[in-house]
């Protein structure tokens, strides 16, 4: 699998990375998942956007990324945003954590990046016993004009054609985004899969702050950078401009509990 070194679009995804859904911290309170005062580790934390609202609802947490780049984003807004969060360098595989110290442990966008099975390792090693692992996915759908224009455009760009990221792209079957396999690997590694569940919400862009999104994947992060600059010229220039651009994205949550 070919790892992206998300570090070279570090700038555009701490600006375009906090598309996160107002419903999602409230949607897991429903499901009496509580942050207040829990120690909580946020692995593949990026620049932080997760981390941060995580951190709103009062509970010690630290963000892990193996991404230098991404660390010195989040370590930027911890300034901006007035967070004091601990962000240290790791991956999901070696998170440099110690053994059985958190209650929950969150993963966002990210555990198709993973070497999977090292991965359930590592969560089973820090946890309490009990802990709670939540594997949450969001992103834009394709079923829009801007997004069906988008992709047209960046299909001459990327070889091979516009794959799915990660381990997905060898995924046979999935629900709701999450390949089959997945669940049984974390059933197979001892967690009991508790809830998982899907919201639905809209974000308006401006056209720029749309191209800074779209800067931000993983098919472009993977572009050298006089490529990547080149497909988003093109893109700039088959957008229509109209004020704000309102694209449905979907956001997809696994609730999992530590039982082995």
């Amino acid at each position: 699998m070919k790892q992206i070194d998300f570090g070279q679009v570090a700038n555009s995804y701490a600006r375009s990375r906090e598309d996160i859904p107002v419903t999602l911290m409230d949607s897991l309170q429903l499901r009496n998942i509580f942050f207040d005062g829990k120690k909580v580790a946020d692995i593949g934390s990026g620049t932080g956007a997760l981390t941060r609202k995580i951190a709103m609802r009062k509970a010690n947490i630290v963000g892990i990324e193996p991404s230098v780049e991404l660390l010195d984003q989040a370590k930027t807004l911890n300034q901006v945003k007035n967070f004091t969060i601990p962000y240290w360098q790791g991956t999901a595989e070696a998170t440099g954590l110690e053994d059985s110290k958190y209650d929950i442990v969150t993963v966002m966008r990210a555990w198709h990046w993973f070497d999977r099975s090292k991965s359930i390792q590592e969560m089973k090693r820090i946890l309490k016993a009990k802990g709670t692992l939540i594997v949450i996915d969001s992103g834009f759908l394709a079923d829009s004009a801007i997004v069906e224009k988008t992709l047209e455009v960046l299909t001459g760009y990327v070889d091979g054609g516009l794959k799915p990221a990660g381990s997905r792209a060898t995924s046979k079957q999935r629900i709701n985004g999450f390949p089959v396999e997945w669940f049984e690997e974390w059933q197979c590694g001892g967690f009991e899969l508790r809830d998982f569940y899907k919201l639905n919400y809209s974000i308006s862009f401006s056209k720029m702050e749309w191209v800074e999104r779209v800067e931000s994947i993983s098919w472009l992060a993977g572009l050298s950078e006089p490529f990547r600059n080149q497909a988003l010229q093109k893109l700039v220039e088959a957008l229509p401009d109209q004020e704000l651009f309102a694209i449905p994205h979907e956001c997809n949550v696994c609730i999992l509990r530590l039982v082995d």
